[in-house]
């Protein structure tokens, strides 16, 4: 319960509390045109001020570290651990919490301040005791179970802000709350298993995880060869068996220092004996046309020149049967010149070609060596080549292993996440079975609550699924926007009043007037009356802000006075003084 909200700030409107309900008021201020508005009254900002003391973010652009009331220290009068307590805030140290009364059983308790005697606690520790004192949470969570209840997620039911977006959904304290924390939250504080919820969110974070390893395996180099385990295990089977051919050749391989330099004695060689080769052709030709020369060459025939002679009737004297004999003498003497030196020819060709034949024996020998010395091994260069393709192929092979681990821990965690869905709704459904009464409560409690609103009912279905527990409710027309803000307030009575039930929750409910935008009188009418007789009933206050003219003036049941629960500190639209503060926001 609240008591009281104060200030050092001396234009700040103090406001008192009692039980039951409570209905802030902003009235136009005497003379007021229709250009002004009640909008920065300070309604909003009363929401925003009960946030800021009950340990809610104070953010650099909150209004609280603005230079206007950054000075400022504001304080609740609250009730907390079975005392009235006062807590205390101020923009300029929003990490620090001022407290003043019995807190030394609270399970993180103040300590005094050597500079000024003040009981203080850091913000952290204001939240942890709020949360173990309103909502029973644990001082230490579990850190192996995520997702847990949190007290300003309880507590933002309690409190819903428009800034926030908290109008949008009945289940939703704002618009950046995710699914898990509505279901987590709403299961707590209905008595439900919120454990389930939690784990609930951890199987959907872990598909998620699941989700990006497998965007990650279809990225990279590989790709675009991404499929499932099987695929990966073949590849893997064929790259594995190439990197050990490959290491087998390396093992085997002999490097030979000075390979280049055999490599090129050897060609240098084959060509050598290639020349020689041609040489000796080319004189094995000549040999031939000495011999043929060397056949052909013979004396002149003497005999047939005398015995023409004869036949002709001429007789030659006896000097020129001698000059005939001379003259074939000489012939004879130069066809034994002209054989001689044939056959010299002939044998300096053979000579040569025995010479050469045996130069090219020696070659070849030496040819044998080198090719024999270089079909045993390979040079550096080629070792270093075979050896970089030995490196990308056990490459290959490391990079498949882990895409097959990944595709198999995919593949394995899928069937697991699936089991364990088909687990948690199973035990969703066994815990809203054993808590058939918890469920049945929330159910009829709604519905008597929109029944007291309308003439038909609406409806609260609490339900197991495969996604975790869900929450609707349902009234007739409720796509109208008044209908839809009625959905909330029955939604937030029923948790207020079941928390309440339970020994949870902060001891109060705030509703916005935003919360009644669009809302029929006659509803708005019975909404106050109703929250006014549930907060009695259930002793919890129910704390509203409202314009003035958007109070109801009839719809009441006879003898029920609105006026009776209207806060007598009123804000006006007045400008630099009618609001909350008391000041002028630029």
């Amino acid at each position: 319960m609240i008591h009281a909200v104060t200030s050092d700030l001396p234009s700040f409107k103090s406001l008192t509390f009692r039980p039951g309900l409570n209905v802030l008021i902003a009235e136009k201020s005497a003379g007021a045109n229709d250009r002004q508005s009640r909008n920065g009254a300070g309604k909003t900002s009363f929401v925003e001020l009960i946030h800021f003391l009950f340990g809610g973010r104070a953010k650099p652009e909150s209004i609280f570290r603005s230079d206007t009331l950054s000075a400022a220290t504001f304080e609740a009068q609250i009730d907390l651990g079975g005392h009235t307590v006062s807590v205390a805030r101020s923009g300029s140290k929003p990490s620090r919490i001022r407290v003043l009364g019995a807190a030394e059983q609270w399970p993180i308790p103040p300590v005094i301040d050597d500079k000024t005697g003040y009981l203080v606690l850091s913000n952290e520790n204001w939240k942890t005791n709020l949360g173990a004192l309103l909502f029973g949470l644990p001082l230490d969570p579990d850190p192996q179970r995520r997702f847990a209840p949190a007290f300003r997620s309880l507590f933002s039911y309690f409190a819903r802000r428009q800034g926030s977006g908290g109008f949008a959904r009945h289940t939703q304290h704002s618009g950046q709350q995710q699914t898990w924390d509505q279901q987590v939250a709403v299961s707590y504080l209905l008595g439900l298993e919120a454990g389930i919820a939690q784990e609930f969110q951890e199987t959907r974070a872990q598909e998620k995880a699941m989700g990006e390893l497998r965007k990650a395996a279809k990225q990279g180099d590989l790709g675009r060869f991404y499929g499932n385990a099987a695929d990966f295990r073949t590849r893997l089977a064929v790259a594995q068996t190439r990197a050990r051919r490959l290491r087998g050749q390396i093992e085997a391989f002999n490097v030979v220092p000075e390979f280049a330099e055999m490599e090129r004695e050897a060609t240098e060689i084959t060509l050598a004996i290639t020349a020689l080769n041609n040489d000796n052709l080319i004189d094995r030709e000549l040999i031939d046309q000495l011999t043929a020369a060397l056949d052909d060459e013979r004396p002149p025939a003497t005999d047939d020149v005398g015995r023409l002679y004869a036949e002709a009737g001429v007789v030659l004297p006896g000097t020129v049967g001698r000059r005939f004999e001379e003259v074939a003498q000489f012939h004879a003497a130069i066809v034994r010149n002209r054989r001689a030196h044939l056959s010299s020819e002939i044998d300096a060709a053979e000579a040569r070609i025995i010479v050469r034949d045996g130069e090219r024996a020696e070659l070849d020998r030496r040819r044998g060596q080198l090719m024999g010395i270089l079909q045993s091994g390979g040079a550096l260069e080629h070792y270093n080549r075979l050896q970089e393709e030995v490196g990308r192929a056990e490459a290959n092979v490391e990079t498949l292993r882990q895409q097959l681990d990944i595709a198999e821990r995919i593949e394995s965690t899928k069937v697991q996440l699936e089991i364990e869905r088909a687990r948690l709704l199973q035990a969703l459904q066994n815990d809203f079975h054993e808590r058939d009464s918890v469920v049945e409560e929330a159910i009829v409690l709604f519905e008597e609550l929109s029944n007291a609103l309308y003439e038909q009912a609406g409806s609260l279905t609490i339900a197991p699924t495969a996604n975790g527990p869900t929450f609707d409710v349902k009234i007739d027309s409720q796509r109208s926007k008044g209908i839809s803000n009625m959905q909330i307030f029955c939604f937030d009575m029923m948790l207020a009043t079941l928390a309440t039930r339970r020994g949870l929750g902060p001891g109060f409910l705030i509703h916005d007037s935003h919360l009644f935008d669009g809302v029929d009188t006659r509803q708005v009418a019975k909404a106050l009356q109703l929250g006014a007789d549930q907060a009695e009933a259930q002793g919890f206050q129910y704390l509203v802000t409202m314009n003035s003219d958007a109070l109801p003036k009839e719809g009441f049941r006879e003898g029920f006075d609105i006026h009776a629960f209207v806060n007598p500190t009123v804000l006006t639209d007045e400008l630099r003084t009618g609001g909350l503060f008391g000041v002028h926001f630029e």
